[in-house]
């Protein structure tokens, strides 16, 4: 029956989403838990505060393959067993939550961007690149990660409705971007005090965010 082969797909894409790549690869190289310093956030932009590139690299792309890879395989064998595009939207959305409450790390996940990207990406590419572009402007302009992710996240929905129309798969997409835009509500109330970290900066690379960090290991 369809609604099984639904229940499946919206399941797997949840575990897939549930997989933290930014404290994997933390541990892969060797580096402290990207949950206990700096933002305390695990996603790209913390771990490169680790001074570590080429994990921070390997966890955005990551973290943007498993928004990516659950939404493409719906929708290139979804049709066979009756799954349709707005299915696929709320697999892309099953993994974007998966990634904000991951059931393999305690329910202690990231805010999702790189995650909603890949969602994009694959779901509705154009939709990805004007999204990207409104993200990469503000981040430019204002060197605040944050920022331009909250402005990306608002303004994807509205250029789904205005461009492509309103259809069912636009709720999933606005339910991702609301999540998206709560879980940087922290981020919010430092960018209106002014005190929000720009991009590049190094000064919380090496504060504590909790009494549980550890000490970076030598060469990484």
């Amino acid at each position: 029956m369809n609604w099984m082969w639904i229940a499946g797909a919206l399941l797997a894409s949840y575990l897939v989403g549930s997989l933290s790549f930014a404290v994997i690869l933390s541990r892969v190289f060797g580096l402290a838990d990207p949950r206990s310093y700096g933002s305390g956030n695990p996603g790209a932009t913390n771990v490169l505060r680790s001074g570590n590139k080429k994990a921070a690299v390997l966890t955005l792309v990551f973290d943007a393959l498993k928004g990516f890879v659950p939404v493409v395989l719906c929708l290139a064998y979804g049709e066979r067993v009756g799954l349709t595009e707005t299915t696929a939207a709320w697999v892309g959305l099953a993994a974007f939550v998966g990634h904000l409450w991951p059931v393999f790390f305690r329910f202690q996940g990231g805010k999702g961007v790189a995650t909603a990207a890949g969602v994009l990406m694959a779901w509705n590419p154009l939709l990805a690149v004007a999204t990207l572009a409104s993200f990469a402007i503000i981040v430019y302009f204002s060197r605040y990660v944050s920022l331009g992710s909250i402005v990306a996240a608002a303004f994807a929905p509205f250029y789904q409705a205005l461009i492509w129309g309103v259809t069912p798969a636009l709720l999933a997409l606005a339910i991702m971007s609301l999540l998206l835009v709560w879980r940087h509500e922290g981020n919010i109330r430092k960018l209106l005090a002014g005190t929000e970290n720009k991009f590049g900066a190094k000064a919380a690379a090496g504060a504590p965010h909790s009494t549980a960090a550890r000490p970076h290991k030598k060469g990484h």
